[in-house]
């Protein structure tokens, strides 16, 4: 279980392969090896440099390191790999960071000929998952994993269904005779996804207006992109770094200056949902949140103290750690879980000396790659480097011209913008619009159609002309007369003929129409009635004493009814002297439509099914007051989009 170390990380990450032409060459000694693999990894770092030094990093920045040939990737344990470079990278809640990347590798093809570039993340082959709807049949999860890669600034999936070397796809990549270039679909797909770069990174950038320690300042102004980890570092505070923001040692707040910060939007809006209420024993005198300056001084706060719990963290090299701070934390707790759900300690108890055993062995592990497991010791170190060697003028700061904020406007998203976005991310889905003047029968209609639709494997969807047919009415009786001793044995000859060599033929439309029935309570010669528009339920006000004895005889020698009918009958004339019966709407049909089966009823209007409906779903959306609830959540998927009056004004009481 050793390898399972070298797998097991936090899941916010993507991970990069480049594969070289130079890096492929027989060396003849460790020296032109070496040569080669420096002179690679500085030809990629000259074109990511180009397009990343205004980049504000969540977590890691982009990097790459050199492989030798035994190293493995996750699932490919018998395979060679050949020489190349390797990077991984936290981004943390900010994804554009990975979208980016995907961007700088498509970059580093373009311009580093021969350079085929595989990348994943914790999903697998991500970039697939973005052109999902574009991909071909073949294609799935099993298919596809280890085939995808980059090269010459395209997405190319290898189409093979067996399992192949990763050396294999390399060189099939690279031969032109080979057709591993994916369609102009996916490729669409996924340059939408990252369009806008490089020019869209001075569009995710904010900048704000922060009253701050005049070191914090001189400290930012050396090296802006502290502020990424800062401000994690205070998100993700704990019991152990509160205390270091209740001393604040390096960064006191009595000498503060107005400065300007430029970070991340995805940081900016981090910062500004957190509450922090700071003691005010150690120096902050916020003013009041009703005050213009409040939220500068509140933000230069929290990125102060951010900055102290950095500070705080930061052990000189030549000190050890002999105190266990480092496997008290959340990332030692993080690793040591993540090492139990791939069943890295087996079945051996915690506290045995087997469990002891491996502890230790994860323990050394994670002190020598801190790193790549992102527990970031560095940024501290070298936070306290930068500050040990700062050198400057706190007038100049303190006179310094402050530009005025952005707008944060963008913080609050109203639900036309989410509609908007959707509408842009997945397109426009035509919707039927329906308010109270429409007609009721074609909200009913699209509800019977819906209901009457056959589901696939993955749910319910609303019918179109592409989705499978109609399910068996219902009422529909499996065998043509119930009743018939004939008809039953024919059926019977009929199942037993299809039962042929071990094998039974089902037939799933009788089977979902027997269980319908069933679930249903329908009686075959009853389905009539099941099937029927309208109820005389509100017309039995003056016949509450009528002799049920009466219903079974009929009339004229007629048919009695069944049982479940009587019933029924006897059910709607004790609901009709309540106020159910008055709650539905009645609908106006010609005398002749009922007349022979309703003569002896005086009154009678028969329910409308189609303007109750209707009514009851304008209520329940009324209710919902523009939120999710049943209304929108059982119409939307269907089509049918329900319009909102606006509010009459004329009615409404004045000042």
């Amino acid at each position: 279980m050793a390898g399972v170390l070298e797998t097991v990380r936090e899941e916010d990450y993507v991970e990069y392969y480049l594969f070289s032409n130079d890096l492929e060459e027989n060396f003849t000694n460790e020296e032109s090896r070496l040569t080669a693999l420096g002179d690679c990894v500085a030809k990629v770092q000259s074109v990511i440099d180009k397009y990343t030094h205004q980049y504000i990093w969540h977590k890691d920045p982009f990097n790459v390191r050199f492989r030798s040939e035994s190293s493995k990737f996750e699932n490919d344990a018998k395979d060679y790999v050949p020489l190349h470079l390797h990077g991984i990278t936290h981004f943390g809640d900010n994804i554009e960071d990975e979208w980016f990347i995907v961007f700088l590798l498509l970059q580093l093809t373009k311009e580093i000929p021969g350079l085929v570039v595989r990348v994943v993340d914790s999903d697998g082959e991500f970039l697939l998952i973005e052109a999902a709807e574009c991909l071909p049949l073949w294609a799935n999860p099993d298919t596809c994993e280890g085939k995808v890669y980059l090269f010459e600034g395209k997405v190319h999936i290898i189409e093979e269904r067996k399992s192949i070397s990763i050396h294999q796809a390399v060189n099939r990549v690279r031969n032109p005779e080979e057709s591993t270039e994916a369609s102009q679909s996916i490729q669409d797909a996924i340059l939408e996804r990252i369009g806008g770069y490089p020019g869209k990174i001075t569009e995710l950038l904010h900048r704000t207006t922060a009253y701050i320690p005049v070191r914090v300042a001189a400290l930012l102004k050396e090296k802006p992109n502290l502020i990424a980890p800062a401000v994690l570092a205070f998100c993700n505070r704990d019991p152990i770094d509160l205390k270091a923001c209740r001393v604040m040692r390096y960064f006191p707040p009595e000498n503060r200056v107005m400065t300007s910060v430029v970070m991340t939007r995805c940081l900016y809006a981090m910062l500004g949902h957190q509450q922090y209420q700071p003691d005010r024993r150690t120096g902050w005198n916020l003013p009041a949140p009703s005050s213009p300056e409040y939220k500068s001084h509140s933000l230069g706060m929290k990125i102060a103290c951010g900055v102290e719990i950095l500070a705080s963290q930061a052990k000189p090299p030549s000190v050890p750690d002999t105190s266990g701070e480092m496997f008290s934390g959340r990332s030692w707790h993080t690793f040591v879980e993540s090492l139990r759900n791939h069943g890295y300690f087996q079945d051996e108890l915690e506290g045995s000396k087997g469990y002891k055993k491996k502890l230790e062995q994860a323990k050394q592990y994670y002190v020598e790659h801190r790193d790549s497991l992102h527990c970031r010791p560095s940024v501290a170190q070298e936070l306290l480097q930068i500050l040990s060697n700062l050198d400057f003028d706190e007038d100049a700061l303190r006179h310094a011209d402050v530009p005025p904020p952005d707008d944060d406007s963008w913080l609050e998203v109203s639900p036309a913008d989410i509609d908007r976005m959707l509408e842009q991310r997945y397109g426009r889905k035509d919707f039927m619009t329906a308010d109270k003047t429409s007609d009721p029968s074609s909200i009913s209609a699209h509800l019977s159609r819906f209901l009457d639709h056959m589901s696939g494997v993955e749910g319910a969807e609303f019918p179109s002309d592409d989705l499978p047919p109609k399910r068996p009415k219902r009422g529909i009786k499996p065998f043509k007369n119930k009743n018939s001793e004939a008809d039953l044995q024919g059926n019977e000859d009929e199942m037993s003929a299809s039962v042929t060599e071990n094998k039974i033929a089902f037939d799933p439309e009788s089977f979902s129409c027997a269980v319908q029935n069933i679930l249903d309570f329908a009686i075959p010669e009853d389905s009539w009635d099941l099937e029927s528009d309208g109820s005389g339920m509100s017309s039995y006000e003056d016949e509450l004493d009528m002799d049920i004895d009466q219903l079974k005889k009929g009339k004229g020698g007629e048919q009695p009814k069944s049982e479940l009918k009587q019933y029924m009958d006897q059910m709607d004339q004790e609901l009709a002297s309540t106020t159910m019966g008055q709650s539905f709407e009645k609908s106006e049909i010609p005398e002749k439509k009922w007349k022979d089966d309703f003569e002896d009823v005086e009154d009678f209007k028969p329910v409308d099914i189609d303007l109750t409906a209707l009514k009851n779903i304008l209520e329940s959306y009324q209710a919902q007051m523009g939120g999710s609830g049943p209304a929108s959540n059982l119409l939307g998927p269907m089509g049918v989009h329900l319009k909102t009056d606006p509010p009459d004004t004329d009615s409404l009481p004045g000042p």
